[in-house]
């Protein structure tokens, strides 16, 4: 949804376009089957994590899923600020968006007291099994998500936060580098696409002295600085080619002696000794969707993995692919919109702040952002 109007904004679709492909994307999810049905779209104003292209419906089994209605909420939220004008269809935009916003229960997706994940939103649902085990404690990619509940209708919000922060780990890998770690650096960016932590500090970013978007930064410099030491000997890996996240791998298929290599994962860093599935393999979404927190290291390094290796199968019509390995000289063929998004997202934020002006504006993130403490 932000895309598009990145799209309107820099001549890519017309603003029309982006207000047609908006309206049309949001009527459907207010309109789509909310139920326990197994082949619903969503249910209590939660959306599954993933959906049939051509039915909209669920798909693959998966999970009712909080954090992924959170990112639509990012995107709908920032749609509400920015198409602002009073002819019909903009106006229906907005209504829409806080139609769906209001709609979602985080309190009924909430663990009561007790145990590791009480009083926590959990990370998923399924009509066949009933929530998942597992509670969003942080630090993680869920800080949004709490932010944009707290916004809305969550009377939970302020318990569920206490205990997201009872869970964050402070680590300093190198020298000036500490900060709350989430080795995948997808963690780093997501909520920072829609909120401006600049100068926003809760109580424990307050007690530490520094802000979310430092701590962003200094998760993306310790990730350059461990591709630079290199501890497992990657081929590829130097202050040019780096970034450990969640993308996709060559698989098992490739493993040989001592080295092995994942499909999907989560791979990540927060620095030597504090590293999760590096199997060598480098996804550029990494950098880009940080080039806001570290442009000086992050550009350079995208020019320099375009240049070397995006004629050996890195880059195409969409730009980036979505990993490589160069160990195995093996390049994904697929492109994943979730880790596109990030790329260009950021990239307008450190060029324009278009997602901040417009998602800061919205009184929901605001109230939530109040509600949970964030002060200047």
């Amino acid at each position: 949804i932000a895309a598009w109007a990145v799209g309107a904004e820099r001549g890519w679709i017309t603003r029309d376009e982006a207000v047609e492909r908006t309206y049309r994307a949001l009527k459907f999810f207010w309109n789509s089957n909310q139920s326990k049905a197994k082949d619903a779209t969503g249910y209590r104003g939660f959306y599954y994590h993933f959906l049939d292209m051509k039915t909209g419906k669920r798909t693959w089994n998966c999970e009712l899923s909080t954090v992924d209605t959170a990112w639509l909420l990012g995107g709908i939220r920032f749609a509400a600020q920015y198409y602002d004008n009073a002819d019909s269809l903009e106006q229906e935009i907005r209504r829409l968006a806080d139609l769906m916003t209001f709609r979602v229960e985080w309190d009924w997706a909430t663990f009561p007291e007790g145990g590791d994940y009480g009083q926590t939103v959990a990370m998923g649902w399924k009509p066949e099994e009933g929530f998942s085990k597992l509670g969003w404690t942080g630090y993680n990619e869920a800080l949004f998500l709490y932010i944009v509940a707290a916004g809305s209708n969550y009377e939970g919000a302020e318990r569920a936060y206490k205990r997201w922060l009872a869970y964050y780990d402070w680590k300093e890998p190198y020298p000036e580098l500490g900060h709350v770690i989430f080795m995948p650096l997808f963690g780093h960016q997501y909520s920072h696409i829609f909120v401006d932590f600049r100068g926003l500090y809760d109580t424990y970013m307050r007690e530490k002295g520094i802000d979310y978007f430092e701590n962003s930064r200094r998760a993306t410099m310790a990730q350059q600085r461990y591709a630079i030491d290199n501890p497992m000997g990657w081929a590829g890996y130097d202050s040019l080619t780096w970034g450990l996240t969640a993308c996709d791998g060559p698989g098992p298929k490739y493993n040989t002696g001592d080295r092995r290599f994942n499909a999907y994962a989560a791979r990540g860093t927060s620095g030597v000794g504090l590293t999760h599935d590096d199997d060598g393999t480098i996804a550029p979404t990494a950098a880009g969707g940080s080039v806001v927190f570290a442009p000086e290291l992050c550009i350079p390094t995208l020019m320099a993995m375009k240049e070397r290796y995006g004629d050996q199968g890195l880059w195409g019509r969409h730009g980036f692919l979505d990993s490589f390995n160069p160990t195995l000289d093996w390049y994904n063929k697929d492109y994943l919109g979730i880790d596109q998004g990030p790329i260009l997202l950021m990239i307008e934020n450190l060029r324009s702040g278009l997602i901040w002006k417009y998602s800061m504006r919205d009184p929901v993130i605001l109230r939530g952002l109040k509600r949970l403490g964030f002060r200047r």
